[in-house]
């Protein structure tokens, strides 16, 4: 776990990216070192007493803090504009650390309900097993929250865009309800990265990501990281849940996530540029049904997007296609340059059907609560030519009978 440190706060985000973070060792060299150790030697018994006693110069052990995982945690914080930061192995661990860490029976639980399906299967179903109550609403719908927050809660949790509708949720507000029934908000900030949206800037208290997604954004590895303010929530719930339950994040993976913030800027600006072209050719398509963009004026929360999302739509596109689950697999089998993945943010175009593949444990009722149909698919646009992209989704959608 690491805090943000200066001048290398006063940078500009371009700098924050490359440089951030950056520690030399004795060997000088120009890329970032993979420190790949379990453990650290001592070099007398007075030294290791000290370092177990809280001397924060010196590390203990990989599973606690590495100094490859440093690096990384401190560029991830600069560029999310937050005081701490801790790695961990993937971005379900950070989603069930941010959230058992500080929950206990007896709490109260009030997330939005369209959310991605093990997200939903921890709140929705592991949770309950530990006596803590659980309420899902409708993000989108400002009056659902204020019934569901007049209520004392403790914790709000919420993603937006949200996987696979990319429903938006107004931050601000949703904060205020929940500050107000004392709740600490906890933002999914996956679909939007710290380029596009910084929820701790509109209220939220901490800010979690999927590194796996656009962070790393070339498939390579897992990884995940939990970002806040909140010294309380760190030093008395995160420090010691990480500590002793170990989700940590390998060096190698912290080094390869490293080196993929570098690029995430350059990356989500034209993951952005192409999914626009991508959602404008759809929305017009004879075998298309509905199209789902927040950087689209049909989209039910367009102007709130913009205001949020730094005037970009997303890296990604729903869709629903003509013939139901028939249409969407002859659809998905007819492309031969965007591959079948449940993986998204890659610079590789990737494409799911989420009833069948990232949602499909859930009942029809429940999928069709949160707007996913049989005939709808989610797309991940990558940086190839967005020309290319538009005639292979054209070849395949001339497909559907």
């Amino acid at each position: 776990m690491t805090e943000k440190t200066s001048p290398a706060s006063t940078w500009r985000t371009a700098t924050r990216l490359v440089r951030g973070g950056t520690q030399r060792s004795a060997f000088d060299e120009t890329s970032e070192a993979i420190f790949m150790t379990s453990g650290y030697v001592y070099h007398n018994a007075e030294e290791a007493e000290q370092a177990f006693k809280g001397d924060k110069s010196r590390y203990i052990y990989s599973r606690y803090a590495n100094p490859t995982l440093s690096m990384f945690e401190q560029r991830l914080a600069l560029l999310e504009g937050s005081t701490y930061c801790m790695a961990t192995a993937s971005g379900m661990s950070a989603v069930f650390a941010a959230l058992a860490s500080q929950l206990k029976a007896g709490d109260r639980v009030v997330a939005s309900r369209a959310l991605f399906g093990s997200c939903l299967y921890i709140i929705a179903d592991q949770l309950p097993k530990f006596g803590i109550q659980t309420e899902l609403v409708d993000g989108t719908d400002l009056a659902a929250w204020e019934a569901a927050l007049s209520t004392p809660a403790n914790v709000v949790f919420m993603e937006t865009p949200s996987n696979p509708t990319l429903d938006i949720i107004d931050i601000a507000k949703v904060s205020a309800l929940a500050h107000a029934a004392g709740a600490k908000v906890v933002v999914d900030n996956v679909f939007a990265t710290p380029c596009l949206q910084r929820p701790l800037e509109l209220g939220a208290d901490i800010v979690i990501y999927s590194a796996t997604k656009h962070i790393d954004g070339q498939g390579r590895s897992l990884g995940g990281a939990i970002l806040t303010d909140d010294q309380t929530f760190v030093e008395d719930h995160l420090t010691p849940w990480m500590r002793h339950t170990g989700p940590a994040l390998s060096p190698f993976n912290a080094w390869l996530l490293l080196k993929g913030l570098e690029t995430l800027s350059i990356r989500v600006k034209q993951h952005c540029e192409n999914a626009l072209k991508v959602a404008t050719f759809l929305d017009s398509h004879p075998k298309v049904e509905r199209t789902l963009y927040p950087g689209l004026k049909n989209h039910p929360q367009h102007e709130l997007a913009l205001s949020q999302m730094s005037g970009e739509g997303s890296t990604l596109v729903a869709f629903q296609v003509a013939g139901e689950k028939s249409g969407a697999f002859a659809m998905l089998n007819g492309l031969s340059l965007i591959d079948i993945s449940n993986n998204l943010g890659d610079t590789k175009s990737l494409i799911t059907h989420p009833s069948t593949t990232t949602h499909q444990r859930l009942s029809d009722e429940e999928r069709a609560a949160l707007g996913i149909t049989n005939g709808m698919v989610r797309l991940s646009v990558g940086l190839e030519d967005a020309d290319d992209l538009i005639e292979d989704l054209d070849r395949a959608l001339a497909g559907i009978s």
